[in-house]
């Protein structure tokens, strides 16, 4: 058994320790908005922040993120820059397919939670291994661009 705190909710859940973090929200807890893509921590689809941090659930074993705060997809919106990056995405239309935003989102709520005036580097650094295959990086550099303005 190992107890999990996700999105400010506690969760007892019977899982082999082992088990990626991704399955355990997907498959038992049932928060279905992180998404698989490659498995290897390759992708950036499975993002989740543990205590803030963005990481990829994929390869992330449950038993090492007992005591952490989970935060998946589905909460973001509730923290003050995942609420920002959320608007400035439909703002400016950035999802074509959508399939790897959830993860992109992630990525960019963290890096706005930790610097509000990201430049472009520092934009490059956070979002470096989050791949989008229908290609809106520039619509998502812009976004997060759009979201600091309102920081």
């Amino acid at each position: 058994m190992v107890t999990l705190t996700i999105n400010g909710t506690t969760h007892t859940v019977d899982v082999p320790s082992d088990m990626p973090l991704l399955w355990v929200l997907r498959d038992v807890v049932g928060l279905t908005g992180t998404k698989f893509g490659c498995g290897i921590a390759a992708c950036g689809a499975c993002t989740v922040q543990l205590d803030g941090q963005p990481t990829r659930s994929c390869v992330t074993p449950v038993a090492a993120v007992a005591g952490k705060r989970i935060t998946t997809i589905e909460a973001i919106g509730e923290t003050p820059a995942g609420k920002k990056i959320q608007q400035a995405w439909l703002d400016l239309e950035v999802v074509q397919c959508g399939y790897c935003q959830s993860g992109q989102i992630m990525s960019a709520t963290a890096l706005l939670a930790k610097n509000p005036k990201p430049k472009d580097a520092d934009i490059d650094a956070a979002m470096s291994g989050n791949i989008c295959r229908c290609g809106t990086y520039i619509r998502i550099r812009a976004a997060i661009k759009h979201a600091a303005k309102g920081a």
